[in-house]
């Protein structure tokens, strides 16, 4: 049914309460799980007024880094296809340019399970994707007590 599932991660162990769902998919359908992180959009660092990396030599360590994380959590996988991509920017929108631009055709995430005012102050990356994607969403609430 699923040929690639986007699983958006944000180096939070909330995040990656999406993988052992987005892993039992991939094994029930062979698909291949596409993991993404955003990052923020690269700017020069200054200090005292000079320089210390140009806007390209950031977005350079903040790929890296970002590959670096991904490539970690995909231990969690067992084994299963998996491809990497960071991006930086706006996390929803680039979540959801990610998703059309790579095909998935499922999206796995976590989401942590705010309500009430946390949530209108906050905003919701999880709820965005949900409302604006072309493809099934999967939230995996993140922060709940476990069932007795």
């Amino acid at each position: 049914m699923y040929k690639k599932i986007l699983v958006p991660l944000d180096r939070s162990a909330g995040a990656e309460a999406a993988l052992p769902v987005a892993a039992d998919l991939a094994k029930a359908d062979g698909a291949v799980i596409r993991l993404l992180h955003v990052a923020p959009t690269p700017s020069a660092i200054v200090a005292e007024g000079r320089v210390i990396a140009y806007a390209d030599q950031e977005s350079d360590r903040l790929q890296h880094l970002g590959m670096v994380y991904l490539r970690e959590a995909a231990h969690q996988l067992a084994g299963l296809p998996v491809e990497y991509a960071v991006r930086f920017g706006e996390p929803a929108e680039e979540i959801l340019e990610e998703a059309g631009e790579c095909g998935a055709d499922l999206v796995a995430m976590a989401t942590h399970a705010r309500s009430g005012m946390a949530r209108l102050m906050l905003g919701s990356v999880a709820e965005t994707v949900l409302r604006r994607s072309q493809v099934p969403v999967v939230l995996v609430r993140h922060g709940l007590p476990a069932a007795a």
